[in-house]
This record gives C-alpha cells, structure tokens and sequence, in this order.
C-alpha cells in the first residue's frame, strides 16, 4: 500500500483493506492510526532495504484507534488470518488493551509512543534538528511567526513543533517522511524500531 503523495485520503474501509492485503498475499499487517504514521513506518522500512511486498507485510492507516476492533476482526485470525501489530499513541493504550483482551490478542506486537510518533521522532532528533528541516522545507519563518501565537508562546520548542507539524493533515504526512530520513538509523524512536524488528520475525 502506497502512501499518499498529494495529501490525505479517507482511511480504507476494513473490507477494503482485507481485499488488498489479500490480492499481494500480504502474511502480516501493520494497524497505524493515520496517513502520517504509515508515511514513517514505510520510510524507515525503505531506509533500512526492507521489502514489504516480498516479505507479505502490509500497512494500513485504520483512521483512529476506534476503529481498531473492525480491523482486527476483518485482518486477523477470525478474517483474513494475518499476523497483526501495530502503534498506537500513549493516550490510546488503555483503549487498545482493551479491544486486543476482547480479540484475544496478546499485547506484543503492538508499541506504544510516549505521547505520538510526531512526538517521538522530534525527541529522537532534538528540536535544533527538526528546525533544520522545516528550513530545508522552507518553513522555518512559519514556524517562527507560528511561535509568536498567543497560545503558542511560552511553551517548550518541542511542544510547539509537534503542534505545527499537526495544523494540517498534509503537512503532518510529509513530515512522517521527512523526520525519519533525517535520523541516524541507530536513533530511530524504540516504538518504531522494535514494530519494524517484531514484524520481520
């Protein structure tokens, strides 16, 4: 599955993920929340020579993490019988171990980012790095003018760079991309690498 390169798109039904996976004979999926996780997920993948279509992984944008349970019962041993995991934000946890202990699921296999991945990735690389970024993407002075909010200022840099990257669905998709190739591989956030690492199994 591809991820969008003009913007956001409606997250694909559970039917329509189902009949996807099982056209490439995908063995495995990844449950993301949004457009912009899987933009990381499939990054990193690409940075570090992995072959998803060889290796029968698929990743798929669920549209929140309400919509988990549906995925589960359509992708996992009761549907298409694929070998699930995921991420999923901190605040969703108890959600999450909710709907896996219903599934029957155990709780490995899926990784939980401190606050999101956005999140982790600006922590991985320090907010002086993430800067350089939006200069290179010729969005530092929005960034800047962006700081001199009223609701902005005051607060951490980190906070405030999480924040921006999220005022616009696009933007947040593009920046999934752009944080994980400006980190070294050997810094990649623990949620992301040990997903990658547990799916290769």
């Amino acid at each position: 599955m591809e991820p969008p390169s003009f913007g956001p798109r409606p997250p694909l039904s559970p039917a329509a993920a189902a009949e996807q996976l099982g056209r490439s004979n995908a063995r495995s999926a990844i449950l993301v929340e949004g457009w912009s996780d899987q933009a990381a997920v499939e990054t990193l993948a690409r940075r570090r020579g992995i072959d998803w279509q060889a290796e029968g992984i698929g990743v798929v944008p669920i549209g929140g993490i309400t919509n988990i349970a549906k995925f589960i019962e359509a992708l996992g041993a009761r549907g298409l019988g694929l070998w699930l995991g995921g991420l999923c934000d901190a605040a969703e946890e108890p959600y999450l171990l909710r709907v896996l202990d219903r599934a029957g699921l155990e709780r490995h296999g899926f990784f939980v980012c401190h606050a999101d991945l956005e999140d982790e990735l600006i922590r991985a690389l320090g907010t002086g790095a993430v800067e350089e970024v939006l200069a290179n993407e010729g969005e530092l002075n929005s960034f800047r003018r962006f700081q001199e909010q009223p609701d902005q200022r005051g607060r951490e840099t980190h906070a405030q760079l999480r924040r921006f990257m999220g005022t616009r669905a696009r933007r947040k998709i593009r920046y999934g991309t752009l944080l994980v190739e400006a980190l070294d591989l050997e810094r990649m956030p623990p949620p992301l690498d040990l997903l990658l690492t547990h799916m290769r199994r």
